[in-house]
């Protein structure tokens, strides 16, 4: 058994203002090897400007994997998660994911991340949405098997935060390259219980993204919403501890090796060190493998 490449999404630095490379820098000096980061498809000021961790479209994939590699690091996973569920799906968000799968090649990075909107899109019924969206996926999955590119669909919306439609959307293209990165925080919030969720998808997982969720957002938001981007709690410090403990020893169990992102706030770095340490404590204590760098895992995430 490999074990997980655990990392981060670079989002969680959103807050401190940081830029992709300060951002990779940190992940380096705390031992993290694999990260996941947005995708800017274009210029935005703020990225420009060294104060948003994401990468762009325009920047060369080619020289962003020898620099990341130069800090044994690699990219487990690009989110070009734009809603495709929406009236905009098939005018933006699939060139836009289009676009990430050509940038992800190029990059060695094995997996591209999509989600629907967090609401029901308005003017169209249920049907309609869905009946768009695997037109949709079918336009992204043929450049999927071009690039030999992972696909996956996260728990995050309207549609994805139901188990019975997201069984629909991982049969909208009969593709092994179709599959799924789980979200702990996102399932919850949408009123699931984690792990009753992962049993059913576990054979479809590729990519996971661990979030806690505080007392208060649970309070506030549990049921009612279907998605977060990150949270207050450090991991292992809110409501979804005992969940995400539940969820990583299934993985265990079901012999998972691949990629691990784990979503706070860092606050600048010290919530996200306080995220990694409960969350290696809890994998030693279960006897699994971790903290694996690229020339350890090879292929694993593929």
């Amino acid at each position: 058994m490999k074990g997980l490449e655990t990392g981060f999404h670079t989002g969680a630095f959103n807050s401190g203002y940081f830029s992709f490379w300060r951002a990779a820098d940190w992940a380096r000096d705390h031992g993290v090897h694999n990260i996941e980061c947005g995708f800017v498809d274009g210029v935005t000021w703020n990225h420009g400007l060294g104060y948003f961790p994401h990468l762009a479209s325009w920047e060369d994939p080619r020289q962003v994997r020898d620099l990341l590699a130069a800090r044994s690091i690699r990219l487990s996973q690009i989110d070009a998660a734009f809603p495709i569920s929406g009236k905009e799906g098939p005018s933006i968000a699939v060139p836009y994911v289009i676009n990430a799968i050509r940038w992800a090649a190029l990059a060695d990075c094995p997996m591209v991340d999509t989600t629907d909107g967090l609401y029901r899109p308005e003017g169209m019924t249920d049907a309609e949405a869905m009946a768009a969206m695997k037109r949709s996926y079918g336009l992204i999955m043929e450049a999927a098997e071009r690039y030999g590119i992972i696909v996956n669909i996260e728990t995050h919306g309207y549609f994805t935060g139901n188990p019975d439609r997201m069984a629909e959307m991982l049969d909208f293209v009969d593709s092994p390259l179709l599959r799924m990165t789980f979200d702990t925080g996102n399932v919850y919030i949408a009123g699931n219980d984690p792990p009753v969720f992962l049993d059913r998808f576990l054979p479809r997982v590729s990519h996971l993204h661990v979030k806690d969720v505080t007392p208060k957002l649970s309070e506030e938001a549990r049921g009612k919403d279907t998605g977060i981007g990150m949270s207050a709690a450090a991991i292992g410090g809110g409501v979804n501890a005992e969940g995400i403990r539940r969820c990583m020893a299934m993985l265990k169990e079901s012999g998972f090796s691949g990629a691990v992102s784990l979503e706070c706030d860092a606050r600048g770095g010290p919530i996200m060190e306080e995220s990694l340490a409960w969350f290696r404590a809890l994998l030693d204590g279960m006897g699994y493998p971790h903290d694996l760098g690229p020339a350890e895992s090879g292929e694993a995430m593929r």
